[in-house]
């Protein structure tokens, strides 16, 4: 089965490359056919043909099983201007049931300078039961004293446990720089990576469906290692994973507190039009998914906005009940309403979530809180990946890892040592 499923996949990929997008989509299961059209298949390939020119050559295809007969393959495509990988999940007929655009894997990861694997271990866990269930990675320090842990929660989109881009893993960078310094973490795969074509087909699937059941049922299992002190369990969330970080603190109270790396706080589909148009600003040929995702937006913010309401006219595909749920969340006032202490950290050359439009709102909402302690790390973009100059996404096509000084401020924070004085006030620097 494997040699048809890489044929298959490098059919999809010429499909994409000669523009045929219904013929493409007819070779979609139904759940995903459900939520994903052939236009809005068009406006991602048309993003990053803006961005990388046409199609020169398609790679070899390299496939991998992953659960209950899908296999995974992913065609490395090349452009003139550079390269995209195309990731398709296929069932048993040859059915896609997920599809996604990644950077191109031009580097193997290595671990970071950071990590010691001599001082923790790592061992394979499932979460939750039934057809959901998603695998994860528990990394315990070794020794005997209770440790503080943590719990890791990948951005938006379908992610691996490792939020694997390209050549870069940050949360895995993460999880190892913390086990060397004594925190236990557990970090999993996202139930949309895993089953991406079964949860697109639920009806009413929101981003606590996407998060909170397997966030909670992973703090659980942490707080259930007898090398770890339950009551020093923490979540750690990025991006979206931070935007939904006192969501899962809400449905489960024994989460100590919660640190928030780069966690959006505008709504979502207003930070897309701004993202997009910073896109075209530096390329072009990006100006056209600018504009439509400026008229999709506009949708999201429509008092017509319903659950039927079509995903290929809202952003990112995403159906309309899973926009209605984010149209009506505010992360800063949700956290605002735990009574548990939060660190928020910040990269001062994030363009995806930025120091002006999201951190200025958390500042806002917890500047009453002493328990809440926020930095910025000014050399940082959004992965959290140092550097210099105006960000663009050409850095996450090579290799980096978390800044260092990031790790040691989540290993380091009082709260997660059991310490006292874990505020220090939304001003501290």
């Amino acid at each position: 089965m494997r040699a048809d499923h890489e044929a298959a996949a490098r059919t999809a990929v010429e499909l994409a490359r000669d523009e045929r997008f219904g013929d493409l989509e007819a070779l979609f299961a139904p759940p995903l056919r459900a939520h994903v059209s052939a236009e809005a298949v068009r406006t991602a390939w048309a993003s990053e043909a803006g961005r990388n020119g046409p199609v020169s050559a398609i790679g070899t295809p390299v496939s991998e099983p992953i659960h209950s007969g899908l296999v995974r393959v992913s065609v490395p495509v090349t452009c003139e201007r550079g390269g995209l990988t195309m990731v398709m999940t296929f069932d048993e007929t040859g059915l896609i049931h997920g599809l996604r655009l990644a950077p191109p894997a031009t580097a193997a990861w290595t671990p970071p300078p950071y990590a010691d694997q001599a001082t923790f271990d790592e061992h394979e866990v499932t979460l939750g039961a039934g057809p959901l269930a998603v695998p994860g990675t528990l990394s315990l320090p070794r020794g005997r004293e209770p440790r503080p842990g943590v719990v890791l929660l990948a951005g938006g989109g379908p992610f691996d446990r490792d939020a694997t881009s390209g050549p870069n893993k940050p949360l895995k960078d993460l999880a190892w720089g913390l086990a060397s310094r004594g925190v236990a973490v557990l970090r999993f795969d996202k139930v949309t990576h895993v089953h991406g074509g079964q949860v697109a087909g639920t009806p009413g699937f929101t981003m606590s469906d996407e998060y909170v059941p397997h966030a909670v049922a992973a703090v659980r299992l942490l707080r259930s290692q007898p090398m770890v002190d339950p009551g020093r369990v923490f979540v750690v969330g990025h991006s979206m994973g931070g935007k939904v970080a006192p969501r899962v603190a809400a449905a489960e109270p024994s989460v100590a507190g919660l640190v928030i790396l780069a966690g959006d706080a505008q709504p979502m589909h207003r930070a897309a039009v701004r993202v997009t148009r910073y896109l075209a600003s530096l390329d072009p040929g990006a100006e056209e998914f600018a504009e439509l995702i400026a008229r999709q937006a506009a949708t999201v913010d429509s008092p017509d906005l319903s659950p039927s309401t079509p995903a290929a006219e809202l952003p990112f595909g995403l159906p309309g009940g899973y926009w209605l749920d984010l149209r009506g969340y505010d992360p800063v006032a949700a956290a605002a309403a735990l009574d548990r202490p939060m660190l928020i950290l910040q990269g001062g050359r994030d363009y995806q979530v930025t120091v002006e439009d999201d951190l200025a709102r958390w500042r806002a909402g917890l500047a009453h809180r002493p328990d809440v302690t926020i930095r910025v790390h000014d050399a940082d973009n959004h992965l959290f990946f140092p550097g210099t100059g105006p960000s663009t996404p050409a850095e996450y096509e090579a290799a980096h890892h978390v800044d260092a000084a990031v790790v040691s401020d989540v290993a380091e924070w009082p709260a997660l040592r059991g310490r006292p004085g874990g505020g220090g006030g939304p001003g501290c620097p």
